[in-house]
Parts: structure tokens; sequence; C-alpha cells
């Protein structure tokens, strides 16, 4: 083989080479795509949302002035994106409020099925449903209630795709009311990962 031929062939080669590892890198590029659900978002787009939710109501026996700020998860199990950065923030949240006196309630999306991940189970308690909540627009949303058991907030956690202390909309609204600060709720439009909650939306 002439010096010409075998550089050709190395070159061939090479190439050859150079398109399976690129064949194998998006091969691999798929798989953890898929493996940790970025592929979902494409279902549940960053959308803007108004929430308005004050009439909100909790059940009779957990109404009233019982010296407990109250805050209520929304949450859908088939709303997998949205649920896993939201849920990582509740976690977040009951374990740094823990010694705030502050009671965590779930309410599940009506007709839905599956259940809290493995890090919330225990740490939350179901509640069936709560008056008004069928007019919420969208979830993971949350809704909480100040010691006198007055709505102090109902939206969404965060403004934006993903949920962390950084964007939350409930953080500053606790320490306000720990602080025993007074909170009223406002309607919010808001940007973000949010499912739709109402069977007709």
């Amino acid at each position: 083989m002439s010096p010409a031929n075998g550089a050709a062939s190395r070159r061939r080669g090479m190439r050859l080479w150079i398109a399976a590892g690129c064949v194998v890198m998006a091969g691999i590029a798929i798989v953890l795509w898929q493996y940790f659900g970025f592929s979902d978002q494409a279902s549940f787009a960053e959308q803007a949302i108004v929430f308005d939710d004050t009439q909100l109501q909790l059940p009779p026996e957990l109404a009233g002035a019982t010296g407990r700020i109250r805050v209520v998860h929304f949450w859908d199990p088939t709303c997998k994106v949205c649920n896993r950065e939201t849920g990582a923030h509740l976690s977040y949240l009951i374990t740094m409020y823990r010694r705030a006196g502050i009671d965590f309630y779930a309410v599940q999306k009506p007709g839905t099925h599956g259940a809290l991940p493995d890090y919330l189970q225990g740490r939350l308690k179901a509640l069936p449903t709560i008056q008004g909540a069928e007019h919420i627009p969208a979830s993971p949303a949350v809704a909480i209630w100040d010691r006198q058991g007055h709505l102090a907030y109902a939206g969404p956690y965060s403004i934006g795709m993903v949920c962390n202390s950084a964007n939350s909309f409930v953080e500053p609204i606790l320490d306000k009311l720990v602080a025993g600060q007074t909170v009223r709720p406002r309607g919010l439009l808001a940007v973000g990962c949010y499912c739709p909650w109402q069977s007709d939306r």
C-alpha cells in the first residue's frame, strides 16, 4: 500500500470513529433526557396562569383561631415534571419550619390516582378536598392560613420552571406569619411549570 493510500485509509477510519462516537453520544443524551424526565416538559410547558383563589375555605375542624399556621398543598399525580421540583421544595419547607407551629396538609386532584413521593410520606395530612378547591386554575399550588384562620396566600409556590427558595412566594409569606405580621391574599399572574387542575381545561 502506497503512503497516499495509507493516509487516505487512516482518514476514513478516523471519520468512522468520529461518526460512531457522535452516534453513541447522541444515544446517551437521549437516555439521560428520558431518564431525568426533561422530555416531559413538552407536555407541561411554561405558561402564564392567573391565580385568584380567595374563596378557598378550610373544613370546619381545621378553621378558626387554632394558633397554628396551616399550609395546604394541591397536587396532581400526573403532573410529574412540576411535582418533582415542587415536592423537593415542599420537603425543604417542612424541615425548615418544623418548629414554627405550622401544619401541612395535601389535597390531591379529584379523580386521579397516585401517592406522594416517599420523602413526603407521613409529613402531610391528607384532606379529601376543601371548599373552593374546584376553582383552582392549576397545580402544583399552595394555600396558607394564618394562626387566626384567615387566608393569607393562595397560588403557586414560585415563578419559573424551577421551584426553589430563590424564586419562592411561600417563604416570605411564612416568615411574616411566623413573626406575627398580617398578610392578606391577592390575585397573581405567574409564569411557571403548572398543570391544569379543572377537568374542563
